[in-house]
C-alpha cells in the first residue's frame, strides 16, 4: 500500500512538471478567412498541394462544422466574435454598420473620428468594441511585452482582429491602395512605411492581371461548371478606374499582398523570437468575386480557393522554417458565413421595410394617440422613439407588444422579435441565434425575419433578398504544439475559439468569454 501511494505520488509529480515545463508557442499566427466554406474547401480538395490545407487536415486538428451563435452574420460580427468569444450582444459589433440613436445616420463598426488615418482618410479604432480580446489579455498577462499585430484587407477586420492593446493593425486603404492604419496604435512603423514606399502596393494593383492559375490537368477539373456541363471559362481581371482597390480586394490576388505585408512584419518586427508568445492576426478573402453570385463566377472562386492553398503552404512553410515546427501555433478559422449576391430560384415578393414602419406608426397612432412612435428603419430593424412613448405616459413593454402582433400579420413576415421579447431568457434556438446577434445599445427594437426569397427594399431604395438560412459547414484548424491530429465532425460555436487559444497560451480567456475551451488532445 505504501508503494502503491509512492508511485502515485511519484506519477504526480512528475505530471506537474511535464505540465509546467511545457513550452508555450513563441508565436500564434491567426489567420481568419471571410466567407471559408467546409463545402467548397472540400469540393476542390484535389487541386490542392501537399502543404497547405492537406497538411492542415492531416497533421492538424480540423473541426470541419464551426457555427456563429448568433445571426445576421457579417464579416465585423464574425471577426468581433472570434477575438472575444462573445456574441454581439456582449461586445457590442452587431455588425458592419448600424443606426445611430443619437443621429439616427448609418455608424461604421470602427469608425472613431478622435484617431486620424495613416496614409488614408478613414479614422479609426476599436472604440465600439465594448469587451477584451484575446489579444487584449495577452498583452496584459505579459505586462505588454507581447507582441500584437494584424494585417487584412479590410479596415475593419484588421482593427477587431487588433483589439485594444494592439502594436498595429494594417489594411488596404480604399482611397490610396496603400497598406493605411490608425494612430489609435501610435505613428506608421517604419517597416509598413518602407514596404509602402518600396514594394508600391498602389502600382502593384493597378499593374496586376488575375487569370487562372491552370496547369495541365487544371481544365479536366471545374466542378461547378460540370454541374451545368459547361467546359472551362477562361478570365482575365484587371484592375483600373476608381473602384480597382476595392475591386482587388474581393479577388484572389488579395491574400498574396496580404502574405507578402505579413511575412515582412514577421521579420521587421522580430516576433516570435524570444520566450514571450506574440500574435501576428492575419485576414484573407474566400468570397466570390465582386461578390457576385457563384453562378457569375464559379472559375474564379475555383481558382481562389487553389491560389488561398498556396498562399496558406507558403505561410506555414515559412514560419515554421523561422521558428522551428513546434514553436508556432496556428489558427485557421472562417467568418462563418456566405455574402456573395442571391438571385431567389422563385420570385417570392417585395417587402418594403420603410413602408412597414410607416403603416406600424399608423396602428400605434390609432391605438395610443396621435404620435410619431416609430423613429426611423434601417436593414431589417424598426426603431421606436422611446421619448415619444415616455410623453404619451405607455409603457414601451406595451407598445412593443402590439408592434410585434401588428407587423408579424404583414405578408412576407416569418418572425418578429422586440426588445421585449429579446431582453428575456431564450426558449427556442431560433430565438437565442437572433438574441445573440442583437446589440441592446445599437440595434433597433423591432427585428423582422422576412420570408426566404423576398426582396427587401429599405429606405434608401437599396434592394437585397434574403436568401434564407440553409445549413453551410464553415472550418477551424489548429495546428502546433500539444495539437493532436484529428478530423472532428461534431458541431462547435465559433465562441469557444477564443478561450481555447488562451488555454495553450495559459493566460485568462477574454472577459465576456463563457464557452470552456476545446480539447486539443484526443481522448480529453
Amino acid at each position: 500500500m505504501r508503494l502503491l501511494t509512492s508511485l502515485v505520488a511519484l506519477m504526480s509529480l512528475v505530471n506537474v512538471d511535464a505540465q509546467a515545463s511545457a513550452e508555450l508557442p513563441r508565436l500564434v499566427v491567426n489567420i481568419l478567412i471571410d466567407q471559408l466554406r467546409t463545402d467548397y474547401l472540400e469540393t476542390f480538395a484535389p487541386l490542392y498541394g501537399d502543404e497547405g490545407f492537406k497538411l492542415l487536415m492531416s497533421e492538424g486538428r480540423f473541426y470541419s462544422d464551426v457555427q456563429q451563435p448568433f445571426t445576421p452574420v457579417d464579416r465585423a460580427s464574425a471577426t468581433a466574435t472570434l477575438m472575444t468569444g462573445a456574441t454581439p450582444n456582449v461586445h457590442g459589433v452587431p455588425g458592419l454598420t448600424w443606426l445611430s440613436r443619437k443621429t439616427l445616420q448609418p455608424v461604421y463598426c470602427v469608425d472613431d473620428s478622435r484617431y486620424a488615418g495613416l496614409e488614408t482618410v478613414e479614422k479609426s479604432s476599436p472604440g465600439y468594441l465594448l469587451t477584451s480580446t484575446l489579444a487584449d489579455e495577452l498583452k496584459h498577462a505579459t505586462a505588454r511585452k507581447a507582441l500584437v499585430y494584424s494585417i487584412a484587407p479590410e479596415r475593419d477586420m484588421a482593427v477587431l482582429l487588433a483589439g485594444h492593446a494592439a502594436d498595429g493593425a494594417f489594411w488596404l486603404s480604399d482611397d490610396r491602395g496603400l497598406w493605411a492604419g490608425t494612430s489609435f496604435y501610435g505613428k506608421m512603423p517604419d517597416w509598413v512605411a518602407r514596404y509602402n514606399a518600396t514594394e508600391m502596393p498602389a502600382q502593384t494593383i493597378s499593374r496586376s492581371k488575375w487569370e487562372p492559375t491552370y496547369d495541365n490537368a487544371y481544365p479536366s477539373f471545374v466542378y461547378y461548371h460540370a454541374l451545368a456541363d459547361e467546359k472551362a471559362k477562361q478570365f482575365k481581371h484587371t484592375f483600373t478606374g476608381s473602384n480597382r482597390y476595392r475591386h482587388f480586394k474581393t479577388s484572389a490576388l488579395v491574400n498574396e499582398e496580404v502574405m507578402r505585408l505579413a511575412t515582412h512584419c514577421a521579420e521587421a518586427t522580430k516576433l516570435g523570437t524570444d520566450a514571450t508568445p506574440d500574435i501576428l492576426s492575419i485576414g484573407l478573402y474566400a468570397g466570390t468575386f465582386g461578390g457576385q453570385e457563384l453562378s457569375a463566377s464559379p472559375s474564379e472562386l475555383q481558382d481562389t480557393y487553389v491560389r488561398l492553398d498556396q498562399v496558406l503552404a507558403s505561410l506555414i512553410q515559412t514560419f515554421r522554417q523561422r521558428y522551428g515546427k513546434d514553436k508556432v501555433l496556428f489558427v485557421v478559422a472562417s467568418t462563418g458565413y456566405d455574402a456573395s449576391a442571391y438571385t431567389p430560384t422563385i420570385e417570392a415578393g417585395t417587402f418594403n421595410l420603410s413602408r412597414a414602419a410607416m403603416l406600424l406608426n399608423m396602428f400605434l397612432s390609432a391605438k395610443f394617440g396621435q404620435a410619431q412612435y416609430v423613429e426611423a428603419s434601417y436593414g431589417h430593424q424598426i426603431y421606436i422613439d422611446h421619448k415619444v412613448v415616455e410623453q404619451q405616459q405607455l409603457q414601451l413593454t406595451d407598445v412593443l407588444s402590439e408592434s410585434e402582433a401588428f407587423l408579424a400579420q404583414m405578408e412576407g413576415v416569418s418572425d418578429v422579435y422586440s426588445a421585449r421579447s429579446l431582453a428575456v431568457a431564450a426558449r427556442t434556438p431560433e430565438l437565442s441565434l437572433v438574441r445573440g446577434g442583437w446589440s441592446p445599445a445599437r440595434s433597433g427594437d423591432i427585428v423582422l425575419e422576412i420570408l426566404p426569397g423576398w426582396k427587401i427594399i429599405s429606405e434608401n431604395n437599396s434592394e437585397t433578398t434574403n436568401k434564407g438560412q440553409p445549413y453551410t459547414p464553415y472550418p477551424l484548424f489548429l495546428l502546433g504544439p500539444e495539437v493532436e491530429p484529428a478530423h472532428l465532425a461534431v458541431t462547435q460555436t465559433a465562441t469557444a475559439i477564443a478561450p481555447t487559444l488562451a488555454s495553450s497560451l495559459r493566460i485568462r480567456a477574454p472577459n465576456a468569454s463563457r464557452e470552456p475551451p476545446l480539447a486539443l488532445c484526443n481522448g480529453e
